[in-house]
């Protein structure tokens, strides 16, 4: 069965000026949508992945050395996590999260200082990662197309810093789209419920 393009939780007008709509209307409906369309062009070339997960066609392709299906089946999860991770209602996070983010960082001003410093550092395109690893929280980043769920990670929180994420609105200015990204729009409730199991799974799609 084809992938399909997920709907955004959210109005694409919902963030005003943070995130435009005309970024939305690229960046998921053109980009997230391209991955989509080739991924299941892709699939159809390869019988043997016509009713696989989308997990599983990330995992096949790594396998067989796929790049060109490795890369946009692992965008279309990673750009469907994203979305998930972003919100218009300023939230902080609170319980078990605040918890361990204390405990791995110190506190969440660090913790985000240190994902803006990795998202900002991060040179050319990718993703910057907010992970658990056994009982504490790391930050990491991918490059390019990669994903977390090629890796055995457990992903919290991701910030795409591929430049089409951001240039309509910030056009260079990667720091200044990370911080009001990270101080505004993020979803800790869909990050607990990542922390918890209930959020996003391997399995998803």
């Amino acid at each position: 069965m084809p992938f399909i393009l997920p709907e955004l939780p959210y109005d694409t007008s919902a963030f005003g000026d943070l995130i435009s709509a005309e970024t939305f209307d690229y960046h998921h409906g053109k980009h997230h949508k391209a991955y989509v369309d080739k991924t299941n062009a892709l699939v159809a070339e390869d019988g043997a992945l016509a009713d696989a997960s989308l997990v599983d066609v990330i995992a096949a392709a790594k396998a067989q050395g796929n790049k060109a299906l490795f890369n946009n089946a692992a965008q279309i999860w990673n750009h469907s996590f994203y979305w998930k991770c972003l919100t218009p209602e300023q939230q902080s996070p609170t319980g078990t999260l605040k918890s361990m983010i204390e405990k791995s960082f110190g506190s969440h001003e660090d913790m985000l200082a240190k994902l803006k410093e990795e998202a900002v550092g991060h040179f050319a395109s990718g993703w910057a990662w907010l992970i658990i690893d056994g009982d504490n929280l790391k930050i990491t980043s991918l490059h390019d197309a990669d994903t977390p769920v090629a890796h055995d990670m457990k992903p919290l929180l991701t910030i795409d810093v591929w430049e089409h994420a951001y240039y309509i609105d910030y056009r260079n200015a990667r720091p200044d789209y990370v911080d009001a990204l990270l101080k505004q729009a993020i979803n800790w409730e869909f990050v607990a419920q990542n922390l918890d199991g209930s959020g996003v799974s391997r399995a998803d799609q």
